[in-house]
């Protein structure tokens, strides 16, 4: 049977399923359409960012990701394709944005009390990528608005493991970076000991703090409880920022900042999102009946998945002051240990 455009992409159920609340009490409001198909985009871009973070998570809760191998390549390219999709999400808001308060206004109070606040997909992939429950804004009102079956899908994505949980055990196994503690008597001559001492010299007189942060984040033998990052995966991943020349360390780190571009970019759809609610509704109450521009600010700011990632830039030093590495991890580290 021949597979046919129309049919193959399900057109009859994709353009008719747009329902407008104004048109079944024949009221006009000409936006609502836009709005319709503006929110129905974005639940498919949600899906195909599943469908890309559920393959990664696939890969990287293998026994032994392979570095060498076209897996690292594939967890980097499928990230990369989820940044760029968050720009779509977040360039949609422009089209949202031709609608002005008055023309939401013509249905907004007709769609009580639908919200976007019961968007379960996006709420699982948070949970998927690494959000954690006890991180959440708003944790005891976040799922009270959605059906049981998808809060059962949220609770699944919270209780397996996330990708940030599988990014600290690859860290954790990464074979090239210096160990720590160091054999006994050779401590002053450690790589860490030594690094320790550089970016001490390097801070200012007002970040002197910052050393006892270097020791309890990379030097500790117990993590707190609360990290997502056990020391072990944090000095790999700042050895990779380091080393990150190096050939072996070039697609690592092009994960790592993966990682960081995703956050940002989830930021900065939840900030454009929020400036637009306050645009369109000023400080009024949502229609799901959350605090409207309040709260999405509060989960905005709260809303890290990656940060313990991103905090490893504060302990970064200048690239001319780096420890030089001896012959043999530099070759382990270029294309000839290939």
């Amino acid at each position: 049977m021949e597979v046919h455009y129309h049919d193959y992409l399900q057109l009859d159920k994709i353009l008719n399923a747009q329902f407008p609340e104004s048109d079944k009490r024949n009221l006009s409001a000409h936006d609502e359409m836009l709005f319709i198909i503006i929110h129905q985009a974005y639940e498919l871009w949600f899906k195909q960012l599943h469908h890309e973070a559920d393959s990664v998570v696939g890969i990287m809760n293998k026994p032994a990701l392979n570095d060498n191998s076209p897996e690292l390549q594939t967890v980097v390219h499928r990230l990369n394709r989820c940044i760029t999709i968050l720009r779509v999400l977040v360039h949609q808001i422009d089209i949202m944005e031709t609608m002005t308060p008055m023309d939401f206004l013509d249905f907004r109070d007709m769609l009580r009390p639908a919200s976007g606040f019961q968007s379960w997909q996006f709420k699982e992939l948070e949970a998927k990528l690494g959000l954690k429950f006890e991180q959440r804004h708003g944790k005891e009102y976040y799922t009270s608005q959605l059906r049981t079956k998808h809060v059962e899908l949220i609770k699944k994505a919270e209780s397996g493991k996330s990708l940030l949980q599988l990014i600290n055990s690859w860290l954790e196994r990464m074979p090239l970076a210096p160990t720590w503690p160091p054999p006994k008597g050779e401590e002053a001559n450690s790589f860490w000991t030594n690094y320790r001492s550089l970016y001490q010299n390097s801070l200012a007189e007002a970040e002197k703090n910052n050393l006892e942060a270097f020791d309890e984040i990379f030097l500790s033998v117990k993590s707190d409880a609360d990290c997502s990052l056990s020391p072990a995966a944090c000095r790999a991943a700042l050895f990779i920022m380091l080393y990150r020349g190096y050939p072996l360390l070039q697609l690592p780190f092009q994960l790592l900042n993966c990682l960081l571009e995703i956050d940002e970019q989830l930021s900065s759809w939840r900030y454009r999102h929020m400036n637009m609610v306050h645009r369109m509704i000023g400080t009024r109450i949502g229609t799901g009946g959350s605090t409207g521009k309040d709260y999405l600010k509060a989960a905005a700011d709260k809303h890290y998945i990656f940060r313990e990632i991103a905090q490893l830039n504060s302990f970064l030093i200048e690239r001319r002051k780096l420890p030089a590495l001896s012959a043999e991890i530099e070759k382990q580290l270029g294309f000839g240990s290939l």
